[in-house]
């Protein structure tokens, strides 16, 4: 069918050149088959279609046909012809190796290569837009219906890649012996009817064409909607000064009266070719033309996928086509038209997510460019709420798989679009994680409201159940994963610190400076992933709190002292009196206006509120030693969160009692009051914890102190060298070397120590 459906596809343009009668019998056919039309696989890998060098989905071409020439052997009875793996290209072959175009019959061995054309190549045969929109012209219309013979399992046939100036129309078309483009079809394709396979490049064409600039002229004209609101904007603040403007000031009034007819005649020309654009461009037809590509990019990815390690031959372009028309149909033709009036509107989106969920950790896709495009579109996918309900509409099984590959470590792997996603599904959930906006940014009009982070949470219990088994049933699942989130967020927040107090002394410079804004941004950014990977960390905790606090777990204990030290380190970087991060925030420098108290201490609040709140009570006690056993614990930190000032030590000066403090009592919008009782709860219970644990504590001598962090007891000694350190010290870093911190001998066991002698307990490395 898919040459059937690319046959319609070409009527569609063809339209209106036919007789009432043709138009009859064409419209039937065109609503009969209109949604069946593909590329089919063999396209990409038989040589009939010159790509001009577009990129596959595997890499260079010439790359995939030394890797995969097997598969292509054995898959689709194709051998690649020797000249191709040397590397020699079609201009340096002699045209005498070409047999005759007139040849009645060509050998079996020879079916794919097409004889040389008299003519030399034009010039503009180089541009892949020009040179394919030519071939479309000259084999659009030519047809061959002989029928002609399948190729048997057994026979081979080899072929070379063919430019445009070298094809014949049998090379095309088909013929008695020869299949044409459809030529090699895998086993996992369906027979093909009998039709004119010079459509299938105009339909591979158009895909193409669309991906070259289509796209691009759609969100130019995007534009002129932007134009109608700034214009709109300033024709209202000029009528509101005209106003309030003292009519004593007719100077005033006089400039204020030409601007506003300006703007007004600004805004009607807009307005004009507003309408224009939504008539013309943005119209009904063309939204259904573009959707009617999104399904044939669907479906054509669909196919190629079945065909295993042959998907790699796939153009990037296809990909590129079906997120970039989604994109298009969301995005551009509203509020006119709307995507959900197209028919099967709801089985496209769960097709796409389908695609995205399988595709964006794909090993066959070796592309950066289309591997972070995937994960783009995958986040964005899940801030929709109709979007995110396709995705949990996709089989089970690949909506597990897909979680799998999002708890996959975060290193060597675009891990920032990974946090965001996983993020997005908890988003509405966490402790005080209910907003659209940050609170201080309420005043400040978005550039874009439509933008996806600033959509409504609309959190997903279905894949955070999904996300939850694998954590819980998986041993080795959970520790690499939050390993690697553990790692970068102390990476994140580092970073953030340290830029700070760069921008902190670039502004405390006499001499006139400016901040980059690049320094800035990325500033903002390191700030930002701070705050989505403590939410990631309370999602994990509040869904499989047994990681962190079984004991029964061989690195829950590591895990959780990784944990408090983190947290312990933001706290006292964000709440110390009048430090640092207060006085970045106080700047209000444009680009870190997302830098704020809220965001990343209601973070660290869910958090700790959910492993000593809401925890069971033994895994609260051993959440409790090991928060206060950190030596950066500061109980006023704690207090901090609910505006309780820090008593004044002796001779030190009181606080100035007007001074704004923060506490999340000022946010009842954001935080509801059982929430605050449970930070209550908390503040109570470590207060109590904390004079129990200092009343108890005991002097330990210097010589017993850990020698790489000095803030536990010698715990452990490693084996065979005999060298010690704290548990902590040694379980983090096993978790990524095992050589000793001293000699750099092969750690193979761990065991307890304690003072007066080793204990029998241990443990493998």
């Amino acid at each position: 069918m898919a040459s059937k459906g690319a046959d319609m596809s070409f009527s569609r343009k063809s339209y209106g050149l036919t007789s009432d009668a043709e138009k009859a019998r064409v419209t039937g056919i065109v609503h009969e088959k209109l949604l069946e039309a593909y590329v089919p696989p063999q396209v990409f890998y038989n040589g009939k279609v010159d790509y001009f060098d577009q990129q596959r989905l595997g890499g260079l071409l010439s790359h995939l046909r030394k890797t995969l020439k097997d598969d292509l052997a054995s898959k689709a009875n194709i051998l690649i012809d020797p000249l191709e793996l040397q590397a020699a290209t079609m201009d340096d072959l002699d045209e005498d190796q070409e047999p005759s175009p007139a040849a009645a019959q060509r050998p079996v061995q020879a079916l794919a290569i097409g004889g040389a054309l008299p003519l030399p190549r034009p010039g503009w045969l180089s541009s892949p837009t020009l040179g394919r929109a030519n071939r479309f012209l000259s084999t659009a219309a030519v047809t061959l219906m002989t029928p002609r013979r399948p190729l048997s399992a057994s026979e081979k046939v080899k072929v070379r890649t063919l430019s445009a100036e070298q094809r014949t129309r049998e090379d095309i078309e088909g013929g008695p012996w020869n299949e044409g483009l459809l030529l090699g079809r895998p086993p996992e394709e369906p027979e093909q009817p009998l039709t004119e396979n010079s459509l299938l490049e105009v339909l591979d064409g158009a895909v193409m064409m669309y991906n070259l600039s289509v796209h691009q002229q759609l969100g130019k004209m995007v534009g002129v909607s932007d134009d109608v609101n700034e214009y709109a904007m300033a024709l209202r603040n000029t009528e509101d000064k005209l106003r309030r403007c003292p009519k004593r000031r007719k100077d005033i009034l006089e400039e204020l009266t030409k601007s506003q007819k300006v703007f007004s005649e600004k805004l009607d020309h807009l307005s004009r070719r507003l309408a224009w654009v939504h008539a013309t461009v943005y119209s009904q037809e063309k939204m259904s033309d573009i959707y009617w590509l999104l399904r044939v990019c669907l479906r054509t990815i669909e196919h190629a996928d079945r065909t295993g390690p042959l998907f790699a031959f796939t153009p990037e372009f296809y990909l590129n086509v079906a997120i970039n028309s989604y994109s298009a149909l969301k995005n551009y033709f509203g509020p006119v038209h709307s995507m959900e009036e197209l028919p099967g509107y709801e089985e496209t989106l769960t097709r796409l997510a389908a695609i995205l969920a399988k595709h964006f950790a794909d090993t066959r896709i070796v592309g950066t460019d289309i591997r972070d495009s995937l994960m783009q579109a995958l986040a964005s996918y899940v801030c929709y709420p109709h979007s995110l309900r396709a995705v949990e509409r996709i089989p089970e099984e690949q909506r597990i798989a897909m979680v799998r590959s999002l708890l996959a470590p975060y290193e060597q792997r675009p891990w920032a679009q990974t946090n965001w996603i996983l993020v997005r599904l908890w988003k509405g959930c966490g402790f005080g994680y209910r907003y659209t906006r940050l609170p201080h940014l309420l005043k400040i009009k978005p550039e874009d409201a439509n933008l996806p982070s600033l959509q409504k949470p609309c959190p997903s219990i279905l894949l955070q159940q999904h996300m939850a088994d694998l954590l819980r049933q998986d041993p080795d699942v959970a520790p690499s994963f939050l390993n690697s989130v553990l790692n970068q967020l102390n990476w994140a927040f580092s970073e953030f610190i340290g830029m700070i107090q760069e921008i902190q002394q670039a502004v405390e410079r006499l001499e006139r400076n400016f901040v980059d804004t690049r320094q800035l941004k990325v500033c903002a950014t390191c700030f930002d992933l701070s705050v989505s990977l403590l939410r990631v960390l309370e999602m994990t905790i509040t869904l499989v709190p047994e990681v962190f606090l079984d004991s029964t777990q061989p690195t829950s204990e590591m895990l959780l002292q990784r944990l408090a030290q983190l947290l312990n380190q933001v706290l006292n970087r964000v709440t110390a009196e009048r430090n640092l991060f207060d006085r970045v925030v106080t700047l209000w420098l444009p680009g870190l206006e997302s830098v704020d108290h809220y965001p990343i201490l209601v973070a660290v609040t869910g958090i700790l509120v959910r492993l000593l709140v809401h925890g069971p009570a033994s895994g609260t006690e051993k959440a409790t030693s090991v928060l206060l056993a950190d030596p950066c614990f500061q109980l006023r930190s704690i207090r901090y969160l609910l505006g309780h000032p820090e008593p004044p030590g002796p001779g030190a000066a009181p606080p100035a009692p007007d001074r704004k403090r923060f506490s999340l009592q000022s946010y009842t919008d954001y935080i509801s009051s059982e929430e605050l009782a449970q930070v209550e709860q908390m503040l109570a219970h470590l207060t109590s914890a904390s004079a129990q644990a200092a009343a108890a504590s005991l002097p330990t001598s210097e010589e017993d102190l850990c020698p790489i962090c000095y803030a536990h007891p010698i715990s452990a000694v490693f084996q065979p060298c005999g060298h010690k350190s704290c548990k902590a010290c040694i379980n983090q870093h096993l978790m990524n070397n095992k050589d000793c911190f001293f000699c750099k001998a092969t750690i193979e066991s761990v065991e307890d120590w304690r003072a007066g002698g080793a204990s029998n307990t241990s443990s493998a490395a």
